[in-house]
């Protein structure tokens, strides 16, 4: 049965169902929480919504009018960055294991949650007149951390958590900015909660030029890999990764000169993507995102070459090959306990790709300049 004809989504950002997206506690491979939001929000405005064996949500909203048109393929990630419990020492603290690429200097002394019923926990930290002046000026390592949640024994935190239990950053969403409207948002895994938040009303808004093929996938923090079985079973003619990407647009140190790696920069619109660790962006796409943003007078930017990586480095590659590419929001001190972006930023990326989708000429009819 055909799904019902939904509303326009209002022009004003459903920010309630980003702070529900980042204060979900889905670390890769237990990506629940986030699912069961998703799934909730898209079920009444798509044709299809499985998931799959790895737990990805895959959805397909036919596009407008009769007669065969292509599959475009958008991908978001529903995991975060985290932590896994491998250990209970003697005294109750919890050993733990980073999951995703987290800096050693991001976990000490914050607040955690911990587990599905979200224990709450803080990441041990000697309190300054303890430490010597070699302390003072030392990196603690993982093994030498561990997550105090109060318990009094062994015994208790047993009660509490099991080793494989996964957590994260206990951040909340905060908008800042002064007035009706928040110039920026603050809190954990935007990275890629506002790409989820982007595939959501995508789905919600009117049907396109083509049929959406869209992939809430799973454990990319950790290789890509629910991208790489969504796009198999896809099979589309051309696919789109939503991310965050890191923006290094702070000033430099005095003496360091000019900064020239930035990377991107907030309030310069989402970031196209040229080349990566993991994918030399599909020519064609890229012209014809900027010309969207161009003939729509959307604000976009190039993201610098170089390493890091997205969903689109397994799409690619999947089947015969996928042609593919990045549209990610900028945002600062990502995986870590809050990261920053720009709401600017992040509607432009739903306005760009939402223009793209709306009047997809065909993969074939695409020309790279």
């Amino acid at each position: 049965m055909a799904a019902p004809s939904p509303r326009r989504p209002a022009a004003i950002p459903n920010l309630e169902l980003v702070k529900q997206l980042s204060e979900a506690v889905a670390v890769s491979g237990d990506e629940g929480a986030v699912r069961r939001l998703v799934v909730a929000a898209i079920t009444p405005y798509v044709d299809s919504v499985t998931v799959d064996a790895l737990g990805s949500v895959l959805a397909v909203r036919h596009g407008r009018g009769r007669g065969r048109r292509e599959r475009v393929m958008i991908a978001a990630h529903m995991d975060e960055i985290g932590f896994m419990v491998t250990g209970i020492d003697g005294e109750g603290a919890l050993r733990f294991e980073t999951v995703g690429g987290v800096d050693d200097r991001q976990w000490i002394g914050k607040p955690v949650w911990v587990g599905p019923d979200r224990v709450p926990g803080v990441i041990s930290a000697a309190p300054m007149h303890l430490l010597n002046a070699e302390r003072r000026q030392t990196v603690v390592r993982l093994a030498n951390l561990r997550i105090d949640i109060g318990a009094s024994s062994e015994k208790q935190a047993r009660s509490w958590i099991k080793i494989g239990q996964r957590g994260t950053f206990a951040s909340t969403l905060t908008l800042l900015g002064r007035g009706r409207r928040p110039v920026s948002l603050r809190g954990k895994a935007l990275d890629d909660r506002l790409g989820v938040a982007t595939l959501i009303e995508l789905l919600q808004g009117e049907r396109f030029a083509c049929d959406l093929c869209a992939a809430f996938t799973v454990q990319e923090e950790i290789g890509l890999r629910g991208a790489k079985v969504a796009a198999y079973a896809f099979d589309p003619k051309a696919a789109f990764a939503l991310d965050c990407t890191p923006a290094a647009d702070l000033p430099p140190a005095a003496d360091e000169g000019e900064n020239t790696r930035y990377n991107s920069r907030l309030g310069q619109g989402p970031a196209v993507y040229v080349a990566d660790g993991h994918t030399v962006g599909d020519r064609r796409l890229l012209s014809y995102l900027e010309a969207t943003a161009e003939a729509n007078g959307i604000i976009v930017q190039r993201r610098q070459p170089g390493g890091g990586g997205t969903d689109a480095g397994a799409i690619h590659r999947s089947r015969a090959g996928i042609p593919s590419l990045s549209l990610s929001v900028p945002g600062r001190y990502l995986h870590g306990p809050n990261a920053i972006a720009r709401v600017a930023d992040w509607r432009a990326s739903v306005d760009l790709i939402r223009a793209a989708l709306a009047r997809w000429p065909g993969l074939l009819a695409l020309r790279a300049r």
